[in-house]
């Protein structure tokens, strides 16, 4: 039935006429009040009547290829690290070939942004799958036959720049298939997939690694990204293409302004808060994507199952933190994320204590499990809060340029962290934990001293088209 704008409102003003008395805020309407400070009924009301919904075809098919994706890049990503450790045994050359991988990521995500907002999105997708199973087939072929060392720091650097450029284009996707209102609840089922790709990713990597060696994993990972590709192709997700006539130097150089003079200038909170993930980064995430592994395989002499169980935990974490994002989004205030922030680090301080108390291996790896998982949950609502609020914030042609180069500038830190944290680590040996109560110390105290920048935060008003 075709209802005039007239009829709407009438209908979205009974309707909150019906409901006053159940409940002093419209349910339908909080994310609204969340992002832009006030919510028209008339809008909301229509999503009701219209049955809008999260699970759109294309929405489904973007979340099922980034499940497969991602599972594919998982247990890569798990298993690559592992063997160069277990081969080499050196912390410090383990840090420095994962700190040497991130580089690409951190160039190519703004670049990522740039074609996102110029290039179908989805084509994107389709072409780095397919890309990726090329690259690990070529890596299974060369295995064995050149330095192992720089076979893996080439294939890790190629890796993480196309996943670089790879998420961007599907952040970049979920406003053209999601209303605002759905927005949040989005952003949380992605990383929701993105959790449960790492939850069983390392599982089955580990499962598959401890029996079978690095091969089979290699095979896995190939027959994932050509199979996500493939279903991708049948992804549509609106896309206007921009004029012609500018150099794509210009281009580049012009979008990478205007998303800079957009965060620097227009919406300088957004900013501050690079910053802050940034020294995360530094001390926080750097420590753990080095010191799990060389903690539990090199020090409590654990298994590989047992590393990727833990890892596990961590993408357990980061589900439940999605979860609870999508569950209590609507009682979610950015200008409280200060205090996961404060949680996240405050988890290193019993990791620190059972590798400073001499704690049984097994004891102690259940601790640090625990910790992770805790950690990452915390984590993972503060990256939804603030993913979510940025996008509410940022003009649509804007969208994929600013979060690409938000995650570029977020990680700039990480690959310097996690080389010196490798050298850290082998000096230290059993004494490693003063590195850890350092990085507690450090990030309690910049989460504290955050609190004065996301308290200030108005509620953000619509971003305009």
């Amino acid at each position: 039935m075709n209802l005039t704008e007239n009829s709407w409102k009438k209908k979205a003003d009974s309707f909150i006429l019906r409901l006053d008395s159940y409940s002093p805020v419209l349910e339908i309407g909080e994310n609204y009040k969340f992002f832009y400070q006030f919510y028209i009924p008339t809008e909301c009301m229509k999503g009701v009547f219209m049955k809008d919904k999260l699970f759109t075809r294309d929405f489904s098919l973007v979340v099922i290829g980034q499940i497969i994706s991602l599972f594919g890049n998982s247990i890569l990503r798990f298993a690559l690290p592992l063997y160069l450790l277990n081969e080499t045994g050196s912390a410090s050359l383990f840090g420095i070939v994962t700190a040497c991988s991130f580089i690409p990521m951190i160039l190519l995500s703004p670049a990522g942004g740039i074609v996102a907002d110029r290039i179908n999105k989805r084509n994107i997708m389709v072409i780095l799958d397919y890309a990726t199973s090329a690259l690990i087939l070529l890596f299974t072929a060369a295995l064995g036959h050149v330095s192992l060392v720089m076979l893996l720091v080439i294939t890790l650097m190629i890796l993480y720049g196309i996943q670089g450029a790879y998420q961007p284009a599907v952040q970049a996707s979920l406003p053209a298939l999601l209303t605002p209102d759905r927005l949040l609840s989005g952003n949380a089922v992605i990383n929701q997939v993105n959790a449960l790709a790492n939850l069983i990713g390392p599982v089955a990597g580990g499962a598959l690694y401890g029996f079978y060696g690095i091969r089979p994993i290699l095979y896995v990972s190939i027959i994932c990204f050509i199979f996500s590709a493939t279903m991708e192709l049948f992804i549509h997700i609106p896309f206007k293409k921009p004029k012609k006539g500018t150099s794509v130097f210009a281009v580049v150089k012009q979008d990478l302004s205007e998303s800079f003079r957009f965060i620097r200038t227009e919406q300088p909170v957004i900013g501050k808060g690079i910053l802050i993930v940034c020294a995360f980064n530094l001390f926080l995430s750097a420590l753990l994507i080095v010191g799990l592994p060389v903690i539990i395989t090199q020090f409590l002499h654990m298994s590989s199952q047992l590393y990727g169980y833990a890892q596990g935990a961590l993408a357990l974490g980061g589900l439940l933190g999605g979860i609870l994002t999508g569950v209590f989004a609507k009682r979610l205030n950015i200008q409280g994320v200060h205090v996961l922030l404060l949680l996240s680090g405050a988890s290193l301080l019993p990791i620190g204590l059972v590798l400073n108390l001499d704690v049984p291996p097994m004891a102690a790896y259940i601790v640090i499990t625990l910790c992770s998982f805790f950690m990452m949950a915390c984590s993972t609502m503060f990256t939804v809060q603030m993913l979510s609020f940025v996008q509410a914030l940022t003009p649509h042609h804007l969208i994929g340029k600013v979060i690409s180069c938000i995650m570029a500038l977020s990680m700039c830190s990480q690959p310097l962290g996690q080389a010196v944290y490798g050298v850290l680590f082998d000096v230290l040996k059993s004494q490693s934990y003063f590195a850890v109560y350092g990085a507690c110390l450090i990030c309690c105290l910049i989460s504290w001293e955050s609190r004065k920048i996301f308290r200030t935060i108005p509620l953000a008003e619509p971003a305009a088209e």
